[in-house]
């Protein structure tokens, strides 16, 4: 199958959503409103065929100088295992090492794609105590979910926290 995968653009976001959905369902992501996807489609790439159909998505968000996270990689049902979510997964991986990123986390069920891609599952907590009391002041549940803050555990029961070193 011939994709491209390219920065996402507003026309993009009703089919993030339609991708996340089935996930949401299935309570492997969380769900969120257009409102939040439209804030945040600079931070998304998604993968297209060559007739325009978008049939995966994934997001780069930052939380600190050396750190981001890989949010809502997505892949329509009929396309997983065909390398779709490699190629997000590696652009994503692209564009981080471009903003001058070090390191990846995501939250995740999927440790095994992740693991074939040089993540490993951590436990302990990998920023300074300095920069822990930063990220508190984000608004972002993610960041929240990252720093395993009380308020957020009912979102990341049965994910893996995971890393890889770029």
């Amino acid at each position: 199958m011939s994709i491209t995968v390219r920065t996402a653009r507003t026309s993009d976001v009703p089919f993030i959503q339609e991708l996340v959905e089935p996930y949401v369902q299935e309570r492997i992501l969380l769900g969120k409103d257009r409102v939040v996807f439209y804030e945040a489609v600079q931070e998304f790439r998604v993968a297209e065929t060559a007739d325009g159909t978008v049939i995966g998505c994934g997001a780069l968000h930052v939380m600190w100088e050396d750190l981001a996270e890989v949010r809502t990689l997505a892949v329509d049902r009929a396309s997983r295992g065909t390398g779709v979510g490699h190629a997000l997964l590696e652009h994503i991986e692209r564009d981080a090492r471009a903003l001058g990123l070090s390191r990846l986390f995501c939250l995740t069920f999927e440790t095994e794609f992740f693991g074939r891609h040089g993540y490993a599952a951590i436990e302990e907590s990998i920023v300074a105590p300095d920069v822990f009391v930063q990220l508190t002041l984000s608004p972002d549940e993610g960041v929240a979910e990252f720093l395993d803050l009380s308020r957020v555990k009912q979102n990341t029961l049965g994910n893996t926290r995971m890393l890889k070193k770029l």
